[in-house]
């Protein structure tokens, strides 16, 4: 038997258990499978090179299903190489399986979370320059819909692997025409695909994604490429099945049970053949041993300072202990700072441009690979990667993000460059840590917090200098606290974080003056949340307590304090109800209700009982 019918026999294998699984599911996309068949069998079976006894081994090629809709043959050709058994197949989609409708790392084999589509191009990025830091023979390939090239972020994954020279980069794209409601954008016409790819410095192959000998062929060529490349294979939807193929109205759509039965005998018996035997690996290759510590000398600040610039000392302070932190930026590595760590670290550093969906989206794939990528750029701009970070939490990458010119507290540049919302994006992810400093000390205490903690984390940092109240060796633990003013007389809690702080000092000064005492909290985890020391505090100050916070009124601090005292307190939340305008951050703190004296006025306001709900 030769090579082409052997990978013949597992391609209708494929499609076979693509069929059943979605059937007995009753759920899935078998169509888009059908479509793909002959181009795993050729990738599975005979181009890539990985050990299935071992997802870790560093010389492993990886795949990356972007097209993640297609996760029921992914799993089958798992099984066909002998990584998962057959009979698991069966349990696609049920809640007690890592068979899940679209791939998670609930299967150790799948490195990220896909099917949000448009992502996993630039997630072969950040792998493909991962393997390469690391010296690792190994190749990516992302397999793609058509579809998602309409996908924005795929064009900055495309320029970015052509900046890196990726030459260990492959895309493939499954042209099958159709998407789930209509013909997708260009249809079978691959001269449009190979014009833009071209346009991006990508070498271009076409290939009939059915015809297994042009296929292999395709990628011989594809080995000797000096940098990314892209296949073209022009494919039909439901290959294989007469009633399916090239039909509209099947995306997303399995097949009854007696549609089930006549495909089956359209596609014949099934084909008796040992893929596993065709399954080839390189010698064994460990990770990277690089170094990694956590704990690096702290800066000795004197004067009032950025927060954001702390932020960039302590990425650079870490980069001596931790060989594998990764600095991405998007083009505000001069506002960031992170551009203290681009000049001594720039073989570990990369420059997104304004390009941050894919910026978030290589840190995935660095992440995936086992570094400790950091991300920067303001927190305004970090929305615009928000679907990417949410599909890095759902990969429990261990990614540490700083958005920094947070809040009306930047001033003149007004509510666009505002990061108003950051906090709410943050919070709602699983595992994600939010943390939000007010000073030099306590920022670089929470840059090591972070990068010890393993999984997502965010920083939010300031624009203006703010006053040095810690020393450089308090610590500042995830989940924490700090107490700033406290007496035996305090009649309300102000709980802050960042700029805000400042200003509950200020009251503190303020209503002292008229002997009123108040307890002062710096709420610099803001997730976790220091609840129970929270709730200690506040019921010793009459269960009073003042918000306030430099962000939106919605999905911040004040909705994470308020959630945890469930009701135990009057609360008066101080934060931004509008959309905020240019001015001086001084102007726009009182302006929007953030300052001292707003501080002040909700405090006597709780003290006068004109308050007996959350607020």
């Amino acid at each position: 038997m030769t090579k082409v019918e052997k990978l013949a026999k597992i391609a209708t294998r494929l499609r076979i258990h693509s069929l059943k699984m979605t059937t007995k599911a009753g759920s899935g996309h078998p169509t888009t499978c059908l479509s793909m068949a002959e181009l795993m069998a050729c990738l599975f079976f005979d181009e890539m090179r990985f050990n299935p006894k071992d997802h870790r081994d560093w010389a492993n090629d990886e795949l990356i299903l972007s097209k993640g809709h297609a996760a029921p043959i992914l799993y089958a050709a798992y099984a066909e190489a002998g990584i998962i058994p057959l009979k698991k197949l069966e349990t696609l989609r049920l809640i007690t399986s890592e068979l899940e409708g679209h791939p998670t790392p609930r299967l150790p084999w799948i490195k990220v979370a896909t099917g949000s589509l448009g992502q996993g191009l630039s997630i072969g990025v950040g792998m493909a320059w991962a393997l390469k830091m690391g010296y690792s023979p190994a190749r990516v390939y992302v397999l793609m819909g058509d579809g998602e090239c309409a996908e924005g972020a795929v064009w900055e994954a495309a320029n970015a692997a052509r900046l890196a020279r990726l030459d260990n980069l492959v895309a493939i794209i499954d042209v099958n025409r159709l998407g789930q409601s209509g013909p997708t954008m260009h249809g079978h016409d691959l001269e449009a695909y190979e014009k833009k790819f071209k346009a991006f410095g990508w070498e271009v192959f076409q290939v009939d994604g059915h015809e297994i000998e042009a296929i292999l062929e395709t990628f011989k060529k594809v080995r000797k490429s000096s940098g990314p490349t892209v296949i073209l294979a022009r494919t039909i939807k439901g290959k294989g099945v007469s009633f399916l193929e090239d039909r509209n109205g099947w995306h997303g759509r399995p097949l009854k049970p007696e549609e089930l039965e006549k495909a089956l005998k359209e596609l014949g018996p099934f084909p008796q053949i040992d893929a596993k035997s065709l399954v080839r690996s390189r010698e064994p290759l460990k990770p990277p041993a690089f170094k990694k510590g956590f704990r690096f000398k702290r800066s000795n600040y004197q004067e009032k300072t950025a927060t954001r610039l702390a932020y960039g000392q302590a990425l650079l302070a870490l980069g001596h202990v931790h060989e594998g932190v990764i600095a991405l930026d998007g083009d505000v590595k001069n506002s960031t700072y992170a551009e203290k760590f681009f000049a001594a670290f720039p073989e570990r550093s990369f420059q997104s441009y304004i390009a941050e969906q894919n910026m978030v989206g290589m840190a995935i794939g660095l992440a995936a690979k086992g570094y400790l990528p950091f991300v920067a750029t303001f927190a305004a701009f970090l929305t615009r990667a928000h679907d990417q970070i949410r599909m890095g939490g759902y990969s429990w990458a261990n990614i540490k993000f700083c958005g920094s010119h947070a809040g009306v507290s930047i001033g003149e540049d007004g509510p666009s460059q505002m990061g108003m919302e950051d906090l709410a994006i943050f919070r709602p992810i699983p595992g994600c840590v939010v943390l939000y400093p007010c000073d030099g000390p306590s920022t670089e205490a929470c840059v090591e917090a972070m990068a010890r903690y393993k999984g997502m984390a965010y920083l939010r940092t300031t624009r203006p200098p703010t006053p040095i109240i810690y020393n450089s060796e308090e610590k500042f633990p995830i989940g924490g606290c700090k107490i700033l003013r406290r007496s035996d007389n305090d009649v309300a809690t102000v709980i802050a974080a960042g700029i805000t702080v400042f200003e509950a000092l200020k009251a503190y000064e303020e209503l002292k003056k008229e002997n009123i005492n108040i307890r002062v909290i710096d709420a610099y985890s803001i997730k976790p949340l220091a609840e129970e020391i929270l709730k200690e505090q506040i019921s010793e100050t009459r269960n009073n307590v003042v918000v306030v916070e430099d962000h939106f009124a919605w999905g911040g601090l004040g909705e994470a304090v308020a959630l945890a005292l469930s009701g135990q307190a009057k609360i008066i939340h101080l934060a931004v109800r509008e959309i905020p305008r240019s001015g001086k951050p001084e102007e726009l703190l009182d302006f929007y209700g953030l300052s001292s004296r707003h501080i002040v006025g909700a405090v006597k306001k709780l003290l006068q009982n004109e308050v007996r709900y959350c607020i």
